[in-house]
């Protein structure tokens, strides 16, 4: 059994494009140094899937704007959702001055232990690397350039509309993938709520699919998402109670 269905909802108290924050103003980290190469997608099946589990990007609302990242950076999957602003420096050659693009992590790039860290092992530890969509590396590097130099910084993402669910599954087995997060991106944390449950923690399945095993049908569901930041958005009902699989 596959997709179930996708609700889009503006959580509670919420703008539509952030998750609530502690402090006021610009958010972002520090730049720091890595490398990016990219790929030219040969066919649209190239934008289907990924480790985090977004699917389709295009249709989920991620486009080209999107990198697949080095272990170091990937975490694990728990990065899946952040947003980075990338710069191309120390390359008057091949780098388009003043320029900088933002993604979004939606892949990894697998270590290849078999090569160097300046071959086919771009990606290996202790490697910080990107690996980007060609008309994303466009926007700051000439192509022929490849393998560049970058700096690179986490900042807040911004999206349109609410946090969406994507609810996969069967019997008591629910798979639930969470994406458009705004504000930090990432997701630490989530809860699911039957009209008759308590909160349930679920599970980090893979990237940014969560599960719970609990017998939740019949019941409009609600959900607790927790963002890399600490900040939470409680969001109730958003399934309705006639909800089923398939």
């Amino acid at each position: 059994l596959r997709l179930v269905f996708a609700l889009r909802f503006m959580a509670l108290g919420v703008r539509s494009h952030y998750f609530p924050t502690a402090s006021s103003g610009a958010w972002h980290s520090d730049w720091k140094s890595a490398r990016a190469t990219f790929y030219a997608a040969a066919d649209p099946i190239d934008a289907v899937g990924g480790a985090c589990g977004y699917g389709d990007l295009e249709k989920n609302g991620y486009g080209k704007a999107t990198a697949a990242l080095s272990s170091v950076l990937f975490q694990r999957g728990q990065i899946c959702g952040a947003c980075f602003e990338i710069r191309c420096v120390d390359d008057l050659r091949w780098c388009i001055p003043g320029t900088s693009i933002i993604v979004t992590a939606t892949n990894f790039c697998a270590p290849n232990y078999g090569f160097g860290g300046e071959g086919g092992g771009r990606c290996n530890p202790p490697n910080s690397h990107f690996v980007l969509p060609i008309e994303s590396f466009e926007k700051i590097a000439i192509w022929k350039a490849s393998n560049m130099p970058v700096q690179y910084r986490r900042i807040r993402c911004r999206r349109e509309g609410g946090v969406r669910f994507t609810v996969n599954g069967a019997g008591i087995f629910l798979s639930v993938m969470i994406s458009n997060v705004g504000g930090s991106g990432d997701v630490t944390a989530v809860k699911i709520k039957g009209s008759r449950t308590g909160w349930l923690p679920m599970g980090r399945n893979w990237g940014q699919n969560w599960h719970v095993n609990a017998d939740l049908k019949n019941q409009p569901l609600s959900f607790e998402v927790t963002a890399g930041d600490g900040a939470t958005v409680t969001s109730y009902n958003v399934a309705p109670k006639d909800w089923e699989f398939g």
